[in-house]
């Protein structure tokens, strides 16, 4: 059965995404691993993964600047210290956290701009070592995935040893929860609907900027949370692969791909789609087919007890499309989870994967990218699928069609007739079977 895709609004005539029910799932999935640990708490200054432990939101403007940090203490309730008025908001917004008992002010070091010998890494520590020293975890090892050396030094010098916490995080965040999954199916749906319009727009003359533009006020005016990118590739920066968006225009007979990243409530996108704009030679066709036939075959293996490994093997190596080893072709046959961040666990690449495979399982949600460049040594392809592991395969939840190169821009015509079309028939507005 497909994944539905409710409205984004609370309704009281159907059952939908369940938030408090996703607040409870994702604080026991990381309460559980926590568990299996020898750790004694975790800390975070990660923006995902407070988030993903005390649903709590300030802004994407504070995601680079590691202000605030919160705890889970082994047995005990998540304690958040949050940037000024946030705070506040917190102990009158969300109940979960008990008011001013775990919602409480406090802030690290702006990533060093306040004063070495303002005292707020020792403050940081002294907050952090109380919750530990109140559940009797003060001597336990203290997972963290993100820190600042001065805060670092100042746990230390309390006796706090710290260690690495991200891959708890990661494992907890790999498997998602029914409304997790239910969330990224509808940052899809946006996305589909920004590349309807950007379909619709795409023609010689514009720029790769414009169409930034573009895509986000489609997405914003649908609801997005933050538009984290638009990488937007066209001509002969298509290979090698800058992945990112420039001011060129675009011009007749370009390939033009894009990958568009936004946020739906915390739950991001990776999306790439590719056109011809105007025209598609032989060459851009070529490419395209066999990027599709690695997506499709990648596709196809995908299911419970499968490994990367086992996904990777199906893709080309890298001094087969150009690069000499691959490091240096990273990321253009590619996979990765999603969800509150994108590159979650699990990757998928020649480079670790078939050396260090993981098992995939029910529940995740990764995007797969393939990529292979034209024969005219200028133009290429690029494809991204996002699937969710179902219990007997995948289910792929980003439906912008992309079965065959789509030609996009105005009609061109010579004095016997038609030349190409914008549309290519159309068919991708009502897909019949193949013929």
């Amino acid at each position: 059965m497909a994944i539905r895709t409710y409205g984004t609004n609370a309704v009281d005539w159907e059952r939908r995404i369940d938030l408090d029910r996703l607040r409870t799932d994702r604080l026991a999935r990381l309460r559980a691993e926590l568990d299996s640990s020898d750790l004694g708490a975790l800390l975070t200054f990660d923006f995902a993964n407070i988030r993903y432990l005390t649903a709590t939101h300030i802004g994407t403007w504070a995601m680079d600047k590691l202000i605030r940090f919160a705890v889970l203490p082994r047995g005990g309730e998540p304690v958040l210290w949050d940037f000024g008025s946030a705070a506040r908001h917190h102990q009158i917004y969300n109940p979960w956290l008990d008011g001013a008992e775990r919602a409480r002010a406090g802030i690290s070091t702006l990533r060093g701009a306040f004063h070495p010998d303002a005292g707020i890494a020792a403050d940081v520590a002294d907050k952090v070592h109380t919750v530990l020293a109140e559940h009797g975890l003060a001597g336990e090892p203290l997972g963290v995935d993100l820190i600042e050396l001065p805060v670092l030094a100042a746990l230390r010098a309390r006796g706090v040893e710290v260690v690495d916490g991200q891959q708890t995080f990661l494992a907890a965040r790999r498997i998602k929860t029914p409304d997790e999954i239910g969330l990224l199916t509808q940052a899809c749906s946006m996305v589909d609907a920004a590349y309807e319009a950007l379909y619709e727009f795409l023609r010689p003359g514009v720029r790769e900027n414009e169409c930034v533009g573009l895509v986000s006020k489609v997405l914003y005016d649908l609801g997005s949370e933050y538009v984290e990118g638009v990488n937007a590739i066209s001509g002969e920066r298509c290979s090698p692969h800058p992945h990112v968006y420039s001011d060129r225009l675009i011009r007749p007979g370009d390939p033009a791909f894009f990958d568009i990243l936004h946020s739906h409530l915390g739950y991001r996108t990776c999306y790439y789609r590719c056109f011809a704009v105007g025209s598609a030679s032989s060459a851009q066709r070529d490419a395209y087919v066999r990027c599709r036939e690695y997506m499709d075959n990648a596709i196809a293996l995908v299911r419970p007890g499968a490994t990367t490994a086992d996904i990777v093997s199906v893709w080309p190596r890298a001094q087969e499309f150009g690069f000499p080893d691959e490091q240096a072709a990273f990321a253009l046959q590619y996979g990765h989870g999603v969800g509150l961040s994108i590159w979650e666990k699990p990757i998928f690449s020649r480079l670790v994967s078939l050396d260090h495979p993981e098992v995939l399982e029910e529940g995740m949600v990764f995007a797969l990218e393939t990529y292979w460049p034209a024969a005219d040594g200028w133009s290429a392809a690029r494809i991204e699928e996002e699937v969710v592991v179902t219990a007997d395969g995948c289910e792929v939840i980003t439906r912008f069609p992309a079965e065959e190169l789509l030609v996009a821009g105005r009609r061109y015509f010579t004095a016997g007739g038609a030349l190409n079309t914008l549309r290519e028939s159309q068919s991708h507005r009502n897909p019949g079977p193949p013929s």
